[in-house]
């Protein structure tokens, strides 16, 4: 007969096991002195101000009110639209982001699985002699067999710890990071397309400019043929003039290089090699000016996908952290099965070879030589470099702005000089002209007087050219339009917290 333990020494051995286990657990958790050091940057700190109800979001026409996000349209350009959308279908740069962006969300699925309950059967037939000299009494000990199981396994980790939860929470983090970084791929495609355009519609126009200036030394040269006829003319002047023809042609011929290859970039960015052949050359003035406000409220930062990854990813840093803490307490599964076993094949399926069994599964880590705890360490260094990573991309996203605001206003004030200066220099060249055909003027101040106006006619091109492609990148230092998926939630457009 089994002897009963006083009731005083039950409770006795009751609270010693409860004492040991909570030792056990308390050795099991020591995260102690192991955190995040970093510090995420604020608006304040970046001496940003708060948002004024005015905003810098690139503006688009009023037929397209509701597609501001594709803030090319607003340059009027059908062409430059065409290549934009071809490019954002093929460009494998962008292909490779999207599918960064669905192996992140079959990792979100893949985690979601481990927090529901899991199911597997299993089948297993088997000949085998059975040991004499076992566990086995004759006649079994000694022969040969066959064995068969048919068995369903199932088993549900409890998550009493947040493991799960965790770890869900994480990729969560790095799918909608990778999501921001593919909309932020989408984003810097474009505004290459829209700035190699802009570029090839300089070098289109400055072509145009080397070609006027052919026929204006043309024109000279006859002139200057006809004075030397006359007598008026040596031939010192003839050669000057005829000199400075081929070199037009020299520039003319540079230019036209250059444009094959600005056609070339445009073609490798819409993944379609001879795009560009088809399409009219274009022309800075075919492209309308966009409207762009000078003030840069601190909330728009939050627009940008970059930095809205950056900000996704430091949530995912966090998580792991978490999640590396809950390695530390117990994992408790509840498991059971149910099928068939028998010795004999024949005998699987009849109900005496039934099995079954159910209950808690209980793993708690009591010395692991310091791995849990190197882990928790790597984690919140992981999380430190994420915060530092958002820290810099904020960073250089405001130096980014500014200057960008900076440009956009610098060279609309350098255009006013410009046209005035080009003006000048146009009057100052056709009044050269006049008086050297009239003898009152030598050759040297129409060479002068020409050299001054193909500056000016450059820079006028130049500067056009900048004032769009500083337009582009402003759009894109503002975010593009850009806003956080709507199955996102606000974390990309606050800053995350972090233990």
């Amino acid at each position: 007969m089994t002897q009963l333990l006083p009731e005083g020494a039950v409770r006795r051995t009751t609270a010693v096991a409860a004492a040991a286990l909570a030792l056990v657990l308390a050795g099991c958790a020591d995260m102690g002195n192991i955190a995040s050091h970093a510090k995420l940057r604020d608006a304040q700190s970046l001496g940003l101000t708060a948002a004024p109800a005015t905003s810098t979001a690139p503006a688009v026409s009023a037929a397209a009110p509701t597609i501001d996000s594709q803030w090319w349209l607003a340059f009027g350009n059908a062409q430059l639209d065409s290549l934009i959308a071809r490019a954002i279908e093929g460009n494998p740069n962008l292909q490779v982001a999207r599918a960064r962006l669905a192996r992140a969300q079959a990792a979100v699925s893949a985690t979601e699985a481990a927090d529901k309950p899991q199911i597997n059967g299993a089948l297993d037939l088997t000949r085998q002699k059975f040991s004499g000299n076992y566990i086995y009494p004759a006649p079994l000990g000694g022969s040969i067999q066959e064995t068969g199981a048919l068995q369903l396994n199932g088993s549900w980790e409890l998550d009493f710890f947040g493991k799960n939860r965790t770890a869900i929470e994480a990729a969560i983090g790095s799918a909608n990071a990778a999501s921001a970084e593919a909309d932020a791929a989408r984003i810097l495609l474009a505004s290459n397309v829209a700035r190699s355009y802009v570029q090839w519609a300089r070098l289109h126009d400055q072509l145009a400019v080397a070609e006027r200036t052919l026929a204006q030394r043309e024109e000279v040269f006859k002139l200057v043929r006809d004075r030397v006829s006359a007598g008026l003319d040596t031939q010192l002047q003839s050669k000057q003039s005829e000199g400075a023809i081929p070199q037009a042609r020299q520039q003319i011929e540079s230019f036209r290089e250059q444009i094959e290859i600005a056609q070339h970039a445009l073609d490798a960015l819409v993944a379609q090699p001879g795009a560009t052949q088809a399409l009219v050359p274009p022309a800075l003035d075919g492209l309308k000016t966009m409207a762009l406000q000078p003030t840069i409220p601190a909330d728009l930062l939050g627009r940008r996908a970059d930095i809205a990854a950056a900000r996704w990813r430091v949530e995912a840093a966090t998580s792991d952290v978490a999640n590396a803490k809950t390695q530390f307490y117990p994992n408790i599964n509840l498991v059971a099965f149910a099928g068939f076993s028998s010795i004999g094949i024949d005998n699987l399926l009849k109900s005496g070879s039934q099995q079954w069994g159910v209950g808690p599964a209980i793993r708690l880590p009591i010395f692991e030589g310091g791995r849990l705890r190197a882990n928790l360490r790597g984690k919140a260094a992981d999380l430190d470099a994420a915060i530092e990573s958002y820290n810099t991309t904020v960073l250089d996203a405001v130096r980014d702005v500014a200057d960008q605001v900076t440009s956009v206003q610098s060279i609309a004030r350098q255009q006013v000089q410009q046209r005035e200066a080009q003006d000048a220099a146009e009057a100052a060249y056709q009044i050269a002209v006049q008086r050297y055909s009239a003898g009152l003027g030598n050759f040297l101040d129409v060479l002068s007087a020409e050299t001054t106006v193909l500056l000016q006619r450059r820079e006028g091109v130049d500067l056009a050219a900048r004032a769009l492609d500083s337009q582009v990148a402003l759009a894109r230092a503002l975010g593009g339009g850009w806003q956080p998926a709507s199955d996102t939630t606000a974390a990309a457009a606050s800053v995350p917290q972090h233990p």
